[in-house]
């Protein structure tokens, strides 16, 4: 039996306005910008907003040093506006600030595609109490509208492209019509950030805190990340946001770490301290609008006004998807590789945005406000449910099996609920036996027992064998690293964040 699915979940990535540490999601400079540097914006901009006076006070003509777009000159035969605000958040490889040593440290050689690097439909609901992600892989298959190419002037007819290419044939204008045939959701404001304003966002922010449950390494960006809990610099956090080779993910692994990061600026932003510290709340405000791109109905009022509506903003206030994928590899000619949507699917996600719907439903039983703190679960990389545990007494300890099977059950884990005697009685360190094919799953439960020996067995099967030892205290509560539910594969805020 093959070893339980690695989790693959595309992640829903920036969020308008909010990110982690008062920064406002003003938008400047354009040209090319990340997919991370756009969440960041987003992020931020919320927390910028949410100050009251003491915002008021520090954007006070900080918009001037905005660069401006316009997005929707001459648009005509525009989607009917829903209720609610929807931004496009367009990331670019734009590298041209970035220092040679930077480059170097975080392997940003090369020429930039001027193309978007990401792509994200961000809603925000008319009663402001959630903050809908929608990430739209950049190779999806597009059909361009007619227009004019920005960089030859040549007038082309519709054709067939990757959603990347629209920025490089037409820029922000082209990118919103596009993304609005796809979609038929009306876009309300445009942001647009790229390499070196994503860095030293996150640098003013003080880091970003990232957790994950296995090693992380890329050749290609330098991301070399050990599993646990980490405080990533502006540098680093653009190699986890970049990172491409982790897996055989590819590119919807890509967004599920980018919607992670955007949950934890989302953290950062509404608990960090950053609203109520006017010094870091313009050092931030400032480094995010004089980096960033925006179309010209956006600006500090508008930022000022969506984040005092935000302050009540958790994690748990936002959620992730990515539009459902049809064919991966759909061949074009002249174009290669692309990913189709499934259009029934993406269809239903999308019309969820205009009516203003959310996206994920409530999971059952889940109270509002999490009652008296329990210890936080630990992500990890298999799902609990899909590991079978039998649970043997290695002690003379009675009922000792019976409680780490509840245990285990209790977080999650497939327990046969028969636990049984071991052939020795006398063990000192519980032991974790498993079959080398299924060693992603015992290191999930080696997780849930802290200090438990893992013991490898040829032949043993899938279930893993737990033999309960005089060490055993306790179990700890273990969550898949990246959860998937609901109709569209949608995870909130506060399941992908450290310490929860």
């Amino acid at each position: 039996m093959p070893q339980p699915h690695r989790p693959t979940r595309p992640a829903r990535p920036p969020r308008p306005q909010r990110a982690r540490r008062g920064g406002a999601p003003g938008p400047r400079r354009g040209k090319d910008r990340p997919r991370w540097g756009v969440r960041l914006a987003a992020g931020l901009a919320v927390a910028v907003l949410g100050s009251g006076a003491i915002g008021h006070a520090v954007m006070t003509g900080l918009d001037t040093g905005i660069e401006r777009v316009d997005p929707f000159k001459d648009m005509k035969n525009r989607p009917q506006a829903g209720h609610g605000l929807n931004f496009l958040l367009v990331g670019t490889d734009g590298r041209d600030k970035i220092t040679p040593a930077d480059k170097s440290a975080y392997r940003l050689g090369g020429a930039p595609c001027h193309c978007t690097d990401t792509v994200m439909l961000v809603h925000l609901s008319a009663d402001r109490q959630r903050a809908s992600v929608v990430s739209l892989p950049r190779d999806s298959y597009a059909e361009l509208p007619e227009h004019r190419d920005e960089s030859s002037g040549k007038q082309h007819g519709p054709h067939p492209v990757k959603l990347n290419a629209a920025y490089a044939e037409g820029g922000p204008q082209l990118t919103v019509r596009t993304v609005e045939n796809m979609t038929r959701v009306k876009i309300d404001h445009y942001l647009e950030v790229d390499f070196a304003s994503f860095m030293k966002t996150v640098d003013a922010m003080g880091g970003v805190e990232i957790c994950t449950a296995k090693a992380l390494h890329d050749q290609n960006t330098g991301l070399d990340l050990l599993p646990g809990s980490h405080r990533l610099s502006g540098g680093q956090a653009l190699q986890y946001v970049r990172s491409r080779h982790v897996d055989g993910a590819a590119d919807l692994g890509r967004m599920q770490r980018q919607q992670r990061f955007v949950a934890a600026l989302i953290k950062q932003a509404t608990g960090g301290g950053v609203l109520l510290n006017p010094v870091k709340f313009k050092e931030v405000s400032s480094t995010l609008l004089g980096s960033v791109r925006a179309d010209r109905g956006f600006g500090s009022e508008q930022m000022l006004a969506l984040g005092q509506a935000l302050r009540d903003f958790t994690p748990s206030s936002s959620e992730f998807a990515s539009v459902p994928i049809g064919n991966p590899s759909y061949a074009v000619k002249g174009i290669g590789s692309t990913v189709k949507w499934d259009e029934p699917k993406a269809s239903k996600l999308f019309e969820a945005l205009r009516l203003d719907r959310p996206l994920a439903p409530a999971a059952p039983g889940r109270q509002p406000a999490s009652p008296p703190q329990r210890q936080p679960a630990v992500p990890v990389d298999v799902p609990p449910g899909q590991i079978r545990v039998q649970v043997e007494n290695g002690t003379r300890i009675d009922g000792l099996g019976g409680r780490v099977d509840t245990a285990l059950r209790a977080t999650g884990f497939d327990t046969t609920r028969s636990p049984g005697n071991g052939a020795s009685r006398d063990v000192k360190r519980t032991v974790i036996a498993y079959d080398p094919r299924w060693d992603r799953s015992a290191r999930t439960v080696s997780t849930a027992l802290p200090g438990s020996e893992l013991r490898a067995v040829a032949g043993q099967g899938r279930t893993v064998l737990v033999i309960a030892g005089a060490d055993y205290r306790k179990v700890v509560p273990v969550r898949p690293e990246d959860p998937h539910q609901g109709r569209f594969g949608v995870v909130t805020g506060d399941q992908v964040i450290c310490g929860t």
